[in-house]
């Protein structure tokens, strides 16, 4: 690998970044700073909503760009560079796709906070490692401002339990799995790999110049835009066949381990 011409860096956060304690690592922010020195830029790339990836990253957070709820939003130091919100009607058949499955429990989620829909008490408690801001409400027409995705959660397995109930939505929106329990439906255009190129696209940055980490789905997209992508060891096949290269799983420091190489390589 010749990674001395690496100018930018992407990275996930659950299941890539973030260890199975949903933490960020010291060597991580250690790194960080060192690379930032030499002008790397570094970009975070989540299906979890700004606020939540800006209070995991937020000694770094205005020395970075975040692409959040899986490429619906683009802030750069607390400013919208990029939004591709849900149609209002297209909101109104997801949810109504969404009542009809045993088990889902679904999250609007906006540029500045989330609104579950008829939650139980179990999964608000769940919400609040996922969501800084949110609120709960008893239906959509609660929610006045404009929906970027709708976030739904399965207790059990969203590939099996949300997924094949959802799939014929794929005509006209973007259906992904993005973890285990997850699922996200958004608009078409409303994925980490569209907002990545926009991002690259303006910073003039090629496919030789970026470096790409991902663990599931929602990360695909994105990983076909870098000649060096890497899937975590504890990633989803899909990403393992896609992904160029392989790392550690995130309780390993994958992430680390090969930011460390390209720092060598810079040095």
């Amino acid at each position: 690998m010749e990674l001395s011409q690496i100018k930018m860096v992407v990275t996930d956060m659950d299941g890539t970044l973030l260890n199975s304690n949903h933490e960020v690592s010291d060597l991580f922010f250690t790194i960080f700073h060192q690379l930032h020195k030499k002008g790397v830029l570094f970009v975070a790339a989540s299906g979890r909503q700004y606020h939540s990836m800006v209070d995991k990253l937020r000694p770094i957070k205005d020395d970075m760009l975040f692409i959040a709820e899986n490429g619906a939003l683009i802030m750069e130091k607390e400013t919208r560079v990029l939004s591709t919100p849900l149609p209002r009607k297209y909101l109104e058949q997801t949810m109504e796709v969404v009542s009809k499955i045993d088990g889902a429990h679904p999250i609007l989620c906006t540029a500045n906070t989330a609104f579950a829909v008829d939650a139980t008490d179990k999964f608000v408690a769940l919400l609040q490692e996922y969501y800084t801001q949110f609120e709960v409400v008893p239906g959509i027409d609660d929610v006045q401002e404009e929906v970027l995705k709708v976030a739904v959660y399965h207790f059990e397995d969203s590939e099996r339990g949300l997924y094949p109930a959802a799939k014929h939505l794929e005509q006209r929106l973007k259906v992904k799995v993005s973890g285990a329990n997850w699922l996200d439906i958004s608009a078409i255009d409303a994925h980490k790999g569209y907002a990545l190129s926009k991002v690259m696209e303006q910073r003039g940055i090629t496919a030789d110049e970026v470096m790409v980490f991902g663990d599931y789905n929602n990360d695909l997209e994105m990983l076909q835009l870098s000649n060096y992508s890497f899937a975590m060891a504890n990633g989803h096949d899909n990403v393992k066949e896609i992904a160029k290269y392989e790392t550690k799983s995130n309780n390993e420091y994958g992430v680390e381990r090969v930011l460390q190489l390209l720092l060598n390589s810079l040095s």
